[in-house]
């Protein structure tokens, strides 16, 4: 089996999917819908729909729009939503 590496930039998380966010629980939907599938098209653009055959390997960098400081816990859960639509883009199961 051949490793191929593919690389793909999606927008900063949304400060409303962060589990510190003070929201109503229908502006956090809104915000992982809409985090969701930008990060869906954004993976289809990229040409990232290929045949996975194995394990797929994801290695995140973080790129704060500003310097305030960030807990990585945070930035994490924060980019679940956006690992979801990557997931829905590639076909497959993201357990």
């Amino acid at each position: 089996m051949t490793a191929s590496c593919h690389s793909i930039e999606l927008p900063f998380p949304p400060a409303a999917l962060s589990p510190n966010a003070r929201c109503h629980w229908s502006v956090r939907a809104k915000a992982a819908k809409s985090y969701r599938k930008a990060c869906w098209a954004l993976s289809k653009q990229a040409g990232l729909a290929v045949d996975w055959d194995g394990p797929v390997h994801l290695f995140i960098t973080f790129y704060p729009p500003d310097k305030r400081a960030r807990d990585d816990d945070n930035l994490v859960a924060s980019l679940k939503s956006g690992r979801d639509g990557l997931a829905d883009a590639l076909c497959i199961d993201d357990k």
